[in-house]
């Protein structure tokens, strides 16, 4: 049997590692947040036991600084878990280092690359004939690579490493050859060219995409779920998920299967898919390697994922988790505008609405039991909206 952390170390303290320290938390283990500027969320909950600044440096620099801290704090033992696509690269990179003072629950970083880079995500796609929307690389030969895109289309970022426009607001909709022309350019001058990729647009909103979620050890599934991100902002390629359902989907889990298979993945997974109403095929977009945004959705569905996880790492049998379907998260401070969105353009019926917010629903931010984050979370957000308004991002 594996030796038994001594506890958890969030790397990050945004909305997805607030579900992972409740998760924990309430489970009696000991939770340490690591968080960055702007993101207290997790760091003001009643589960966390400490909350500690990141220093503002790189991956190298992070890693050491989290060897010094496990000697400094007698953390050495304890279970690192990320929380955000930079921190998994991290940790995952410097894999065999951090092994000597923490106990691992993602994949190393030859696994990991395959789901962070969306360049080699549809690499292997393609090598297992895994359907995904069109997808090219220009490396700077936009005319040549683009000559069969069809529109429209989104120009996207294939790692999120760097914070700028594009990667924060995840993709930039394209309508014709001279935005693209425009859009691919502006992109460019924000980041390698060999990171910017222009990929056919999928049409349709959220209810049209569709998560796989698991817990695996070695390619093989231990838990999982499927869910339909019902309401996303914005509504074609989702920066962020606002309503979230579980249901059943069994089009997305062979290929999902596969994909982990493949790779012989370890950790938690969120791999999500779009049916394209042209052809009614599910079409592989991303695989998120960490926590996602509505993982605590899954404990009220019955698949608590932290939890699993830890048991998982702690060499301890799973118990058996089956996801009921119809259970709902729901992320009001956001979900509300967008509603009021696909409401005046006709696109979601007031009863459809009044529907999603009836029966089992999980709330992203406030608990009875942990109300402080609940209370912080508008001040945040505007804070966060604020921020980037100043520093011309998409909101």
């Amino acid at each position: 049997m594996a030796t038994r952390p001594g506890g958890a170390l969030l790397l990050g303290a945004d909305y997805r590692a607030l579900g992972a320290a409740r998760s924990l938390g309430r489970h009696g283990i000991p939770v340490w947040v690591l968080a960055e500027r702007a993101e207290p969320l997790a760091s003001v909950s009643r589960y966390a036991r400490r909350s500690l600044r990141w220093p503002v440096t790189g991956d190298a620099e992070r890693a050491a600084f989290l060897c010094r801290l496990a000697e400094s704090h007698d953390l050495t033992g304890w279970a690192l878990i990320p929380s955000s696509d930079a921190m998994a690269a991290m940790v995952a990179r410097h894999h065999g280092e951090l092994a000597a003072r923490f106990v691992h629950t993602t994949a190393s970083w030859d696994v990991l690359r395959w789901a962070y880079d969306k360049r080699l995500t549809h690499q292997l796609a393609d090598r297992l004939a895994v359907p995904s929307p069109v997808s090219v690389r220009p490396d700077g030969d936009l005319h040549t690579a683009t000559a069969g895109m069809p529109f429209p289309a989104v120009v996207k970022p294939a790692i999120k490493e760097q914070s700028n426009a594009l990667t924060t607001a995840k993709a930039w909709r394209v309508d014709d050859r001279a935005e693209l022309e425009r859009r691919y350019a502006e992109a460019c001058q924000m980041m390698d060219p060999e990171l910017v990729i222009v990929q056919e647009l999928i049409p349709g909103g959220g209810a049209t995409q569709f998560s796989y979620a698991a817990l695996c050890r070695d390619g093989v599934p231990l838990a999982s779920l499927t869910a339909c991100r019902t309401r996303q902002y914005p509504p074609e390629f989702g920066r962020a998920s606002t309503f979230v359902e579980t249901v059943d989907c069994p089009e997305v889990v062979a290929p999902s299967l596969a994909l982990l298979r493949e790779i012989g993945y370890t950790g938690l997974i969120e791999i999500e898919y779009k049916r394209d109403p042209r052809d009614g095929v599910v079409k592989l977009l991303d695989m998120n390697p960490r926590l996602w945004g509505w993982h605590s959705l899954c404990g009220r569905a019955g698949v608590d994922f932290p939890w699993l996880l830890w048991l998982m790492v702690c060499g301890e049998p799973l118990p058996g988790s089956c996801a009921s379907p119809g259970i709902g998260w729901l992320r009001f401070t956001t979900d509300a505008p967008t509603a009021v969105r696909q409401l005046l353009a006709r696109r979601l019926g007031v009863r459809e609405y009044a529907r999603s917010l009836r029966g089992p629903r999980e709330s992203a931010i406030f608990a009875w039991d942990d109300p402080l984050p609940g209370l912080l979370e508008v001040p945040v957000l505007t804070y966060v909206m604020a921020r980037r308004l100043l520093h011309g991002e998409a909101v």
